[in-house]
């Protein structure tokens, strides 16, 4: 066991929920909750889990389409779930500490809609709100909003860079101190202290000023997901979180290596940006225990959804070749729209251990292209202790195979184990978002150019 004392660096923990679990079958597992996955009641019961195991952040992705893949999406996938900003505002009362994230695509929104929505959560939670940029990979979102194809990969990137910055000047357009509610002198604000915008650029043109006040944490936290050459380098410019997926400890290594050594460029220190790759943890009181849980959610897997989802992972339709072979010759990474690095992890990964696409789906079919671990508590907390003590991750996103049982099972029986080696906190010491993840209150935008 490491004393407390000697192990100061401390891992972050969000609690990533895909109701009912990230396995592509996990609502026919029996222990998950399929029949509740619209009801506030499962996700109260979430996020207090998530909270009693001390995690920094429960964490929501969201997509903007129903797909239906190879015909079976609908029929055999779980295509339904709330929108998650206002489950988040539900959320916000009743938990105390634990920080609120929500998906927001910038591809399919305007920066002063999201502006005010993640605003009005932070002022809700007292300081817990973080949004997760991402600029959606698929094609059938682009049909739900009014265009004929998805926007070209680099173009994506181009106007999430825009869009993350106007949507940091909305939050600064009142500063800190600029409501004074002096009902004597008649005075609700000062009008000194709240700014115009007047940005235009490529993308947007934003008069501003938000009507909302300045979030409580300044910024609710920006969280990003992409791994691509323009993912790392907006990462490396705008978040202070990065969601990532790797198969290897080398891998991880050096994604975490390359990112945080383009910090410097953008006068940022190594410790503005947490990089927490995904996990997908199967948990045993015994590795025969844990072998048993992943065999059965393996045959819980449809043919017809395991290659459809492999499919979608790779932006590449399988459903003409067979299950039984390695992958078909697949195109270059240039030429894919969709989710440049998730293909790559999963070509290599085929290619690697030189699997079937049958073997390769159900690899990725709980994951879905993050690591795998698998095994006791001991055995899980070591694995997740290699890769945070070698220089691959700040923490880590942990995917439950399937709720509520699987977040149950990491909260009882990972959570202690990582306590007690000094790895992971026993109480909140902080109340925002910002404090558990050890990040800085960003300064007022508006307040550097009046300096």
């Amino acid at each position: 066991m490491i004393e407390l004392t000697k192990q100061k660096r401390q891992m972050n923990l969000g609690a990533f929920f895909m109701i009912p679990g990230h396995h592509v079958a996990a609502w026919r597992h029996p222990e998950s909750q399929t029949d509740d996955i619209l009801s506030f009641e499962l996700y109260r019961q979430l996020a207090q889990t998530a909270e009693r195991g001390k995690f920094d952040m429960l964490f929501f992705a969201d997509g903007y389409a129903v797909h239906d893949r190879d015909g079976v999406g609908i029929e055999q996938t779980v295509n339904v779930r709330p929108d998650p900003l206002p489950l988040l505002s539900a959320l916000s009362v009743v938990t105390k500490h634990i920080g609120l994230t929500a998906t927001a695509s910038t591809t399919y929104n305007e920066p002063f809609h999201l502006a005010r929505k993640f605003a009005t959560i932070d002022h809700l939670s007292r300081g817990r709100a973080a949004w997760n940029v991402v600029t959606s990979s698929s094609e059938a979102e682009a049909l739900n909003f009014s265009k004929d194809h998805h926007l070209e990969h680099s173009k994506r990137y181009e106007r999430a860079e825009e869009f993350v910055e106007v949507v940091k000047k909305l939050w600064d357009s009142w500063e800190d101190h600029a409501l004074l509610i002096d009902r004597e002198s008649a005075r609700f604000a000062d009008p000194t202290l709240v700014h115009q915008l007047n940005h235009k650029g490529k993308w947007f043109s934003v008069k501003g000023p938000l009507n909302i006040s300045r979030p409580v944490q300044g910024h609710p936290v920006i969280i990003q997901a992409g791994s691509s050459e323009s993912g790392k380098e907006l990462a490396a410019k705008t978040a202070e979180v990065i969601f990532t997926a790797w198969q290897t400890l080398g891998e991880a290594q050096n994604f975490y290596k390359d990112v945080k050594g383009r910090l410097k460029k953008y006068g940022r220190s190594a410790e503005s940006l947490k990089i927490m790759p995904g996990v997908f943890p199967v948990i045993g009181r015994t590795e025969k225990e844990a072998n048993e849980k992943k065999q059965h959610l393996v045959e819980l897997i449809p043919e017809k959804v395991g290659v459809g989802l492999l499919s979608a992972l790779i932006s590449y339709d399988l459903s003409n070749f067979p299950v039984d072979e390695p992958l078909p010759n697949l195109p270059d990474i240039k030429d894919i729209n969709g989710a440049k690095t998730r293909f790559q992890l999963v070509k290599d990964l085929g290619d690697r251990e030189n699997l079937t696409i049958r073997q390769l789906y159900q690899r990725v079919a709980g994951a879905r292209g993050h690591r795998e671990i698998k095994g006791t508590p001991i055995q899980i907390a070591d694995q997740l202790q290699e890769w945070f003590e070698h220089g691959a991750a700040d923490g880590f996103n942990i995917m439950p195979p399937y709720l509520p049982a699987g977040l149950e099972d990491f909260v009882d029986l990972v959570i202690p184990e990582l306590q007690n080696r000094g790895l992971f906190r026993e109480e909140y010491t902080g109340q925002t978002l910002r404090d558990h993840l050890g990040l800085q209150r960003p300064s007022n935008h508006f307040n550097q150019i009046n300096v």
